[in-house]
């Protein structure tokens, strides 16, 4: 009796393994590549989103991989080193994708709650027929700043090259954005296609360095909120997060204008789950998830009945919802002309040499020049293939 117990125990057991692995191997994979802390994710008693998609479609398990900004999600989609259904560029790199035919046509039956975003956030410039995205979040490029160390009103971008600030300064660590600031400051548009405007945002740049403590991307926030440096441009929705640990910070946004950015949802054109991601797509707009993302990020939202939603301090804040007026002074990033783009790279490279001569810069500067040389040969080889 004994030994017939235990066999049926065993043939139970095996029985529930079997069970198990069927069941996850039957789930449908959704493999989603975002920005660092870019979804609200369970900590401090927020909602876990991704494990509250997977609770309520208990036949999907969603794999989720971050980047650190749109051209390291480009390359590595480039690559081919890893494949994903949805990702979330910014408007310029959505419109790159779109003409190098990396994104999919989006099917809105399988997104109704498409309806809850603004009129004002749908046929922007970078998809003017509304056929690739949805809008994610949205914000500015402003100054965040240190008021125990900048007691002057900051309404101009000249502050970050004031010799006063020396050593105290802090740049964007890349060209998009910096260059972004040095044409605005000297007049011109943010997408400008002439090379001699960029070469006066060179110089600009360059003159700019005798006066920066240092080119950061996310060091910004220990930097900022420790009191390590005074000044620093960056997006609101990030300045937020770091208002609200050190009150002694503030933001403006410069009177010559700046930019303001859309995130969005896309599907890539090779995805494995089309259906699936425009399933997650639909969730991350129902207006509970939409919430708990935006008050986790502190972004802007694209969904007026979200926004009512927030605290009214939040919701009436001028740093998440400008007022028309600077609204109106922002340009949105569009993709640059090849050339144009190739030309900026190649400035920006100039403007991180001008001045160095550590042997640290340099092998910093010839991965640069190998991961854009990279780059070219894999935009070549894709173009190749699709001329096939």
């Amino acid at each position: 009796m004994k030994k017939i117990l235990v066999m049926l125990m065993t043939i139970s057991i095996l029985f529930i393994t079997c069970s198990s692995e069927v069941s996850a191997k039957e789930k449908s994979v959704i493999r989603v590549y975002n920005w660092g802390e870019y979804i609200s994710n369970g900590d401090d008693d927020t909602l876990d989103v991704i494990g509250e998609f997977e609770k309520r479609f208990p036949e999907y398990k969603v794999e989720y991989t971050t980047y650190a900004n749109n051209e390291e999600m480009y390359a590595k989609i480039m690559s081919g080193s890893a494949k994903y259904d949805i990702i979330i560029p910014s408007d310029y790199m959505i419109s790159k994708m779109m003409q190098e035919n990396m994104l999919a046509k989006l099917d809105y039956n399988n997104i109704p709650n498409y309806k809850y975003i603004d009129e004002s956030f749908k046929n922007l410039e970078f998809d003017p027929k509304n056929e690739y995205s949805v809008p994610y979040t949205w914000g500015t490029v402003g100054i965040i700043y240190n008021t125990k160390k900048v007691t002057e009103p900051v309404d101009s971008w000249d502050i970050l090259w004031d010799e006063k600030y020396k050593k105290q300064i802090l740049m964007f660590d890349n060209p998009r954005d910096s260059y972004g600031i040095a044409m605005k400051r000297l007049g011109f548009s943010q997408n400008s296609t002439k090379t001699e405007e960029y070469d006066q945002a060179t110089i600009s740049l360059e003159e700019q360095k005798s006066v920066l403590q240092a080119y950061v991307n996310d060091q910004i926030f220990a930097k900022m909120t420790n009191g390590e440096a005074a000044l620093a441009p960056y997006y609101a929705g990030d300045a937020l997060t770091m208002i609200a640990d050190n009150p002694d910070l503030a933001f403006a946004v410069p009177k010559e204008g700046t930019n303001r950015f859309v995130d969005s949802m896309v599907v890539l054109k090779n995805a494995q789950n089309k259906v699936g991601a425009e399933k997650f797509i639909n969730f991350m707009l129902e207006p509970d998830i939409a919430l708990a993302n935006i008050e986790y990020i502190g972004y802007s939202t694209p969904m007026s009945n979200v926004r009512d939603m927030l605290a009214d301090d939040i919701k009436n804040s001028s740093v998440s919802y400008p007022s028309k007026e600077i609204l109106a002074n922002c340009e949105t990033f569009l993709n640059l002309p090849e050339n144009i783009n190739t030309y900026m790279q190649e400035k920006w490279i100039q403007v991180k040499a001008a001045g160095e001569n550590n042997i640290g810069a340099i092998i910093q500067l010839i991965v640069t020049i190998l991961i854009m040389a990279v780059l070219v040969v894999l935009l070549l080889i894709r173009k190749r293939r699709n001329r096939q």
